[in-house]
């Protein structure tokens, strides 16, 4: 069977190429694949041994594409996509606002045959979230596509998994949930490493992944990513919300959130003036339970994710450097996150291992907790896996044997037992080192931005970093500083 899945994988790969000859790039190539999976799938679900009764009309089911070709098919193709995608469930959401990107009717054609010539269903589950994980994949290097910012290093979702090590029968959200990526991650970690039983199985389909993903076509894919991963069902109720998760709290609240909150400072909106511009205007969300209104999109997810966790929830959340050490409202937020939650884990990232260039973020884990007169966090463990760290996307990709160290010192059964590396006189290098509550508060503006590690590129220079690795730092730098200019710009019009 594996072997079969692998042949099926390069048979997908090798018609993607053929398609980028006629200009279909891999997200419209992804689109293409999502919607003729769904229907191929929900046919085999039709038949002996499952004989289910599906929510799509017969005149658009699985045989009414593979009895037609040529113009009849594209046609007959275009009506299908545009008539589904009015359906008001799972599968609307599936279809919502789907076009045909196939323009040649013969590749249609043999895409179709491509999809029919096997047996989804019984494929493993993990076969089938391969080949579509390594789509997404290769989608997300098409940076013109932008598609990279909806997507998670997968050796950084799974080394924040195996932290957290969610316990069965718990709820797991994600605000911005992108492809699916940390549900996908969750699950499997729960599948290997807990004993689960029949209640505990039908409760991690079903009732576990919650998310929130406002762009259309990327909550599509997140939709058939769960669902080839066989979380949820084609005629259940979707787990992905199309709804921006900060317009307000909803009320429900989660054991977990496993977060990547998307790239840019601000959140805005477009508009056009009376002269007919173009013009941007900052987003601010005035909620009762925020404790600070900005239009810094990232501060307004840290406050979000603190009202969706119950008192005794979990987060692991990655966020940019200027949650770190931005004053004013930055500041603000940071002293009510340690007040109210115990904060007590910062993983600072390296660069050159997020698809969008010029990031330097941290993953920040915190314990929520219930309403008291003192601070709840007293001591903040950092783990420097950025000073003297060198990764490239194509070179040197980050693997989760990288981050295994950290995850071994996190000691997720028992934080009490954690040690420092950090000595200041035997191991000054040393990346794991503690901080008190009275030490943080102490720093200027309450910055988290703490590094302690000597640069040994500006320290040795014999033993500079390849001419690559150089000329990537400069570009991240120059990026990053040309995104802050950027932002102060839109303030000034």
């Amino acid at each position: 069977m594996a072997n079969n899945a692998s042949n099926i994988v390069n048979k997908v790969w090798a018609f993607c190429n053929t398609l980028r000859d006629d200009g279909v790039g891999y997200g419209d190539y992804l689109e293409q694949l999502t919607y003729l999976l769904f229907l191929k799938m929900a046919d085999e679900y039709t038949k002996p041994p499952y004989s289910r009764t599906m929510p799509i009309p017969s005149e658009y089911a699985w045989d009414t594409l593979t009895n037609k070709s040529g113009a009849e098919l594209e046609t007959h193709y275009n009506i299908l996509l545009r008539e589904l995608g009015k359906d008001k469930g799972i599968l609307g959401q599936i279809f919502t606002k789907s076009q045909n990107k196939i323009q040649d009717p013969a590749k249609l054609y043999k895409l179709i045959a491509l999809i029919n010539a096997e047996q989804w269903l019984l494929m493993g589950v993990k076969d089938k979230g391969d080949i579509y994980e390594g789509l997404l994949e290769k989608n997300a290097e098409d940076t013109k596509s932008g598609a990279g910012q909806y997507f998670t290093p997968r050796a950084l979702i799974k080394a924040m998994v195996e932290c957290l090590q969610p316990e069965a029968s718990k709820t797991i959200a994600d605000p911005a949930c992108g492809t699916g990526g940390f549900f996908l991650a969750a699950y499997d970690w729960l599948t290997e490493n807990r004993d689960l039983d029949q209640d505990e199985k039908k409760f991690l389909k079903y009732s576990t992944f919650y998310g929130n993903e406002i762009v259309a076509g990327t909550r599509r894919l997140a939709l058939m990513n769960l669902f080839l991963h066989n979380i949820g069902d084609i005629d259940a109720d979707s787990a992905i919300s199309p709804n921006d998760s900060l317009i307000a709290d909803t009320g429900v609240k989660y054991d977990y959130v496993l977060a990547n909150p998307p790239f840019g400072k601000k959140s805005s909106m477009t508009f056009t003036n009376e002269e007919g511009e173009q013009e941007k205007e900052d987003l601010t969300y005035n909620r009762q339970d925020f404790w600070v209104t900005t239009s810094n999109k990232q501060l307004n997810f840290v406050q979000h994710i603190k009202s969706m966790l119950k008192s005794t929830g979990k987060a692991a959340v990655v966020l940019p450097d200027n949650v770190l050490f931005e004053g004013g409202v930055g500041e603000t937020v940071r002293k009510k996150l340690l007040e109210t939650a115990d904060l007590h884990t910062i993983l600072r990232l390296p660069t050159g291992i997020f698809y969008a260039n010029g990031v330097k973020a941290n993953v920040l884990f915190w314990d929520a907790k219930p309403a008291s007169k003192t601070p709840w966090t007293k001591e903040i463990w950092v783990y420097d896996y950025r000073t003297n760290v060198h990764h490239t996307l194509k070179k040197n990709p980050l693997k989760l044997e990288d981050l295994q160290d950290f995850v071994s010192l996190y000691q997720m059964e028992n934080r009490a037992k954690r040690k420092e590396t950090y000595h200041s006189e035997t191991n000054p290098d040393g990346k794991w080192r503690k901080f008190t509550y009275e030490e943080i508060i102490a720093r200027d503006k309450t910055s988290l931005d703490i590094s302690w590690i000597k640069d040994s590129s500006l320290a040795d220079l014999d033993n500079l970093p390849d001419p690559d690795v150089l000329a990537n730092d400069i570009l991240e730098n120059l990026e990053a500083g040309i995104e802050n200019f950027r932002s102060i710009i839109m303030q000034l019009k």
